[in-house]
């Protein structure tokens, strides 16, 4: 029961991290361009699994195989696009907003399992998906009923978000979990580096005094290694203790957290409309998860090659 509760208390806390890196890295990246943050972020975050790989699961490190590599890849460019998406979303959006948005990836999960996986659709999913679609009609409209262009990028880095849970579900009972999540940060790391390179003008923008401003260094530290690296080595040894529907409830406290840090620290405010639409989304998260719980349990059934 103590380990339990325990659990909870920790995997809240991640959720509360999480909640709060989107006011985070809204006002880094005022200062530091959004592929170059991610960029040296997911490098952070990537050494420091590397590091705990090798002190602590070197039997990890011992399994890693073409497979994996090519997994770890695949859920890697997703996940970059979800957090590049997300990253150059938060310039043009409120991060109240974008946590929301974001959160609509668990609603878009049974969705598309039934697109991709042809899983059907039980009833508090379709009552979920119908909410959120509501909940985001009236977020991304607001009072002043229009949508910019940062409510949309957000909400492409939901869809991001939601095709690489799907196939998450898809590979991750192959392989051990710490070594498959450092090849998919690594991956995320060279990708936004890469783009960095390419699109951004990092050589005017990452400067000894950019990266020692206040907002810039504390948001990479706090991404990279509690909302990155720790938060998913937590994820992995807590839900040990917990139950799958627990751990989802205490999830979807992520864009509740995400409003309230953005009111505390940001004084942003949402009129009645768009805090209508954050409670329709809130529930339809909720209800979704449950129709998520049963299509993890469904992939790990079954028997896959790839």
């Amino acid at each position: 029961m103590k380990k339990s509760m325990m659990a909870d208390g920790i995997l809240l806390l991640v959720a509360f991290v999480w909640g709060a890196t989107f006011v985070i890295v809204q006002n880094a990246v005022a200062s530091l361009p959004p592929l170059t943050f991610n960029g040296i972020r997911f490098l952070l975050a990537s050494v420091f699994l590397l590091l705990f790989l090798m002190l602590f699961y070197r039997p990890q490190l011992q399994q890693m195989s073409r497979k994996l590599i090519w997994s770890g890849i695949i859920l890697g460019v997703l996940l970059f696009a979800g957090y590049a998406f997300q990253t150059i979303g938060l310039l043009y959006t409120t991060s109240s907003k974008a946590g929301f948005i974001t959160g609509l990836s668990v609603v878009l999960v049974p969705l598309f399992s039934l697109l991709i996986l042809k899983q059907k659709l039980k009833l508090p999913a379709v009552i979920g998906v119908s909410l959120a679609a509501v909940g985001l009609y009236f977020l991304t409209l607001g009072d002043a009923l229009n949508v910019n262009q940062g409510d949309l990028l957000v909400f492409l880095c939901a869809i991001s978000f939601a095709l690489q849970i799907i196939f998450t579900g898809r590979f991750a009972p192959h392989f051990p979990s710490l070594a498959l999540a450092f090849v998919q940060i690594l991956t995320v790391a060279i990708l936004s580096a890469g783009s960095a390179f390419f699109f951004e003008d990092w050589k005017a923008t990452l400067t000894w005094s950019t990266l020692t401003l206040p907002t810039v260094y504390w948001a990479l530290l706090v991404t990279a290694i509690p909302a990155t690296a720790l938060a998913f080595l937590a994820q992995t040894e807590c839900q040990r203790f917990t139950t799958a529907t627990r751990v989802a409830l205490i999830f979807a406290m992520e864009p509740v957290f995400a409003a309230i840090t953005a009111y505390i620290f940001n004084d942003e405010i949402l009129g009645g409309r768009a805090l209508m639409g954050c409670l329709f989304i809130f529930i339809g998260m909720i209800l979704a998860e449950l129709q998520a719980e049963q299509i993890t349990a469904w992939i790990k059934k079954r028997k896959t090659s790839f």
